[in-house]
């Protein structure tokens, strides 16, 4: 519980992945990738119900192994690679409930493929989300390394690119552009309510936490694997 409300945390696995098989429980320093997120979920002292949505039974098995009960297997529809995430933690959310006999107001995810993120980096979402007044979701950023103002085009009719923002005077210098930031795919909270009726953490109430790059990498092929590796041995 964090300041009266209770708080669901949900981890969504699918065992079918594209650009890595088997991505969610590949080793990573000699542990499953998932196990990472799961120890870190398990730390936060605020959760009161850690859920992890999976389709598959190895993930299954390895999240069990770990102290998590995983009372259900996500339905095939919801576990596709064209499926979207938001309704998977929906019924995540709605099966636990239904399941424990318990309500929740906040409902905190936390993407396997991230790692890196800190502690730190979780407790201050929720907090924004609690404290913040207007607030419907908060979900973490980081600096983008390209800037529409300055640096990133697109393409018309005639196939003649153009900058995808303008402003009324040409911006020169990627430092006099205004800032921007790309979404890390890390971490996403919001009210339970509110996630039932818009079905999207991109609400018009919505609000960030910036996280510093090094802890905002999303393992998405094999190559960020090494890379994810190399920053946690340095770290170390």
């Amino acid at each position: 519980m964090y300041k009266g409300k209770n708080v669901i945390l949900t981890i969504c696995a699918r065992g079918d992945s594209k650009g890595v098989l088997g991505k969610n429980i590949k080793p990573l320093l000699g542990k499953p990738l998932i196990e990472y997120t799961i120890n870190q979920a398990k730390s936060l002292p605020f959760v009161d119900r850690i859920i992890v949505s999976t389709d598959d039974l190895k993930i299954k098995k390895v999240a069990e192994k770990l102290g998590l009960e995983v009372p259900f297997l996500r339905p095939k529809q919801l576990a596709s690679d064209k499926a979207a995430k938001v309704p998977a933690i929906i019924h995540a959310v709605k099966t636990a409930e239904e399941i424990y006999k318990q309500e929740f107001d906040v409902v905190i995810d936390l993407d396997p493929t991230s790692p890196l993120r800190s502690l730190k980096d979780i407790r201050s979402i929720l907090d924004i989300l609690v404290t913040t007044a207007n607030t419907k979701s908060v979900f973490s950023v980081t600096d983008a390394y390209k800037n529409p103002y300055f640096n990133m085009v697109e393409m018309n009719k005639n196939k003649y690119v153009y900058i995808s923002k303008k402003l009324r005077t040409k911006v020169v210098r990627r430092q006099d552009a205004p800032v921007v930031y790309e979404m890390n795919a890390s971490i996403y909270a919001a009210w339970k309510n509110v996630l039932y009726k818009e079905k999207t953490f991109f609400t018009n109430q919505a609000r960030v936490h910036v996280m510093p790059k090094e802890r905002s990498v999303d393992i998405d092929i094999p190559v960020d694997f090494k890379f994810v590796e190399l920053l946690m041995k340095e770290a170390k």
